[in-house]
């Protein structure tokens, strides 16, 4: 039997493009690019719903939302990430790496939820014009989103309770950073029912809200096929495709990711698809919805137009 010393773990060696040497100044290039656009991006969403009168409707109100959280899902790995490129098996602190860990669970979960949120919003706009704003009300908004918090909360706690205490000494994370799957394949002491929770809360978080936002969607098409007018229902639709185009991005690489059988070893396969819901994501959701959207690109005229001109 092992004594406590060689087997406690202190720290984590992350491998990320450790055995990519080469390609390590190009992934920096992309990382700090996208780094810059998504806390740009997002920070500039939320300067705008905030400042401008004209976007203080509940579907703002989600947005940004929505943006805050993506705001911290790209700060809470990415910085680390960028640092790390330059690094042959750079290391993170036991501790450090799991409140990055429990900090990416829970606002990855937040977006699931915020996102079928969303899609009810659409729905209620769009199949219940006249009483809109009597079911999206302040409070009733509010009350979703603390709901989205203390979900992804209980979720990320019972997670962090069955979190596996005895590592054996092996502290090699094929990652870029800490996750969850990577970390529980480190694990010598029995993680059934860690692994059985995973795939439990990923029914619960991911395929529930995905299924309701298909079905929400599925009515809301039925809604505006009854439209009579081709710019009513152009009008309907163009409310609906950022959001729509933002939950393809999203949920399609997160269910490849956490839906897919369990393997004994994370692939470069595996790093990529979480590259691209942990840090593409936040950078396009901003550019789906100001590139799609008149309201945002008006508002960003109005507040910093006025700016200038004083």
């Amino acid at each position: 039997m092992g004594t406590p010393n060689e087997t406690a773990v202190t720290e984590f060696i992350l491998i990320g493009l450790s055995g990519h040497p080469q390609a390590q100044a190009l992934f920096f290039s992309c990382f700090l690019m996208v780094y810059l656009m998504s806390t740009l991006g997002n920070g500039l969403m939320i300067i705008l719903i905030i400042a401008d009168s004209n976007l203080h409707s509940p579907m703002y109100f989600f947005l940004c939302t929505l943006s805050s959280v993506d705001l911290i899902i790209s700060n809470n790995a990415l910085p680390e990430i960028l640092v790390n490129c330059f690094f042959y098996m750079p290391t993170t602190s036991f501790y450090r790496c799991l409140i990055q860990m429990y900090v990416g669970l829970l606002f990855v979960v937040m977006e699931c939820l915020l996102l079928a949120v969303m899609a009810y919003d659409r729905f209620a706009a769009i199949c219940r014009p006249l009483h809109y704003m009597q079911i999206m009300s302040r409070r009733f908004c509010s009350v979703l989103v603390v709901y989205c918090v203390v979900h992804a909360s209980l979720n990320t706690l019972i997670n962090a309770l069955l979190q596996p205490t005895d590592f054996c000494g092996q502290n090699i994370i094929n990652h870029f950073g800490c996750e969850l799957k990577s970390f529980l394949k480190l694990a010598c002491s029995d993680t059934h029912l860690s692994e059985l929770y995973m795939q439990l809360s990923s029914l619960i978080n991911v395929v529930s809200p995905f299924a309701f936002i298909v079905v929400t969607y599925g009515r809301i098409g039925l809604a505006v096929l009854r439209i009579r007018s081709a710019q009513g229902r152009k009008k309907a639709f163009s409310t609906c495709s950022s959001h729509l185009t933002v939950v393809g991005v999203f949920y399609g690489t997160i269910m490849i990711m956490y839906m897919k059988p369990q393997q004994k070893s994370i692939s470069d396969k595996d790093k990529a698809i979480a590259i691209l819901y942990g840090v593409l994501t936040p950078m396009l959701n901003p550019l789906i919805y100001s590139l799609r959207n008149r309201d945002v690109k008006g508002a960003f005229w109005r507040v910093f137009g006025k700016k200038r001109s004083e």
